[in-house]
């Protein structure tokens, strides 16, 4: 039974757990905040899940999610995540995590970050372009003819795989965008972008998410422009 170790249990990172224990995987919760601050999630969540410190979580993980703020990016513990699969779900938000250079002249992308945070870890980014509530809502059956695509990206192709049969497991298909450098074709204010899932025209609730086939996928991601062409 694999692990999964949630570094930050916010909005994705709930829905995460939740998909993952309905699938049948444990899963380990923290935050910044403290262990007791995720009590009540937890017995929601029922027998599979519990709570550590950050540090404590990732030595637990077979697979990690680091879903915090890009500002909270230097907090993620190292040592423990090394050798490991994260999942990468950061987004880049100037007005939340303060101006980043090399993030403002598009010389990197917020996961080419994470893994220089995680040197020795193995970073895919992926769940950092739906809202939260569709990514709940949206999941189904492995072969179901109204399931989704989420884009991955990584550098490693063992480790892209891995995750792939995790997407397949909570109800996704995975779509392989190519190395985390091309991470920014589903970044922020891009057309792939977290709008993609929201049925058009609709008022926004979590009923309104709609299926997001690899054809819709692909043609956003190649219509997606650089933040100094729009």
């Amino acid at each position: 039974m694999t692990t999964i170790g949630l570094i930050g249990s916010g909005n994705i990172g709930s829905t995460v757990a939740r998909l993952a224990v309905d699938a049948g995987y444990d899963v380990v919760l923290s935050n910044r905040r403290g262990p007791d601050t995720l009590r009540d999630l937890v017995e929601q969540l029922g027998p599979r899940a519990r709570t550590a410190t950050p540090a404590k979580a990732a030595e637990a993980a077979d697979l990690a999610v680091v879903t915090v703020p890009l500002k909270a990016l230097p907090d993620v513990p190292v040592d423990p995540l090394r050798g490991k699969v994260v999942i990468d779900t950061n987004n880049y938000y100037p007005e939340r995590d303060g101006q980043v250079a090399r993030l403002d002249d598009e010389s990197t992308t917020t996961s080419e970050l994470t893994q220089e945070h995680l040197p020795e870890s193995k970073v895919v980014k992926t769940f950092n372009n739906i809202y939260f509530e569709h990514l709940a809502r949206l999941a189904r059956p492995h072969g179901d003819p109204e399931r989704s695509v989420l884009a991955i990206a990584g550098d490693d192709a063992d480790a892209k795989q891995v995750v792939t049969d995790f997407l397949d497991a909570i109800g996704y298909d995975a779509h392989d965008v190519g190395p985390l450098s091309e991470g920014w074709r589903y970044q922020r204010d891009t057309a792939a972008y977290a709008g993609l899932y929201q049925t058009p025209d609709a008022d926004f609730t979590p009923e309104s998410g709609r299926q997001v086939t690899p054809e819709l996928l692909q043609e956003k991601l190649d219509a997606a422009q650089r933040y100094r062409d729009m």
